[in-house]
């Protein structure tokens, strides 16, 4: 990946969204939902302290995070669809 974010900023590529229902419906691309999970891409250094230091983020690239549903910043790179958002506004981390 050539991209890489800055200071606590992560890139993070939303997983994909359901196309059937639990019960076997196929659902049309204007009824599926933003998914609220997705897969850290990629991960800036650390937030900036007054000090000068950075904190080392607690995401690493390949976690698998809960993020709110309509947060961070929708970018398109080499023709995908990322999301750029603060460390802080990722819910937390999904081990399967």
């Amino acid at each position: 990946m050539s991209i890489r974010p800055l200071y606590d900023n992560i890139l993070v590529q939303r997983a994909d969204a359901e196309e059937k229902t639990t019960g076997g419906l196929f659902l049309p691309s204007a009824a599926q939902e933003k998914q609220v999970f997705g897969f850290v891409k990629a991960v800036g250094k650390g937030k900036l302290l007054k000090d000068g230091g950075t904190r080392e983020p607690t995401v690493k690239v390949g976690d698998k995070v809960l993020l709110a549903k309509w947060g961070g910043n929708e970018i398109k790179f080499e023709g995908t669809d990322y999301l750029i958002l603060k460390e802080s506004e990722l819910l937390a981390i999904i081990n399967d």
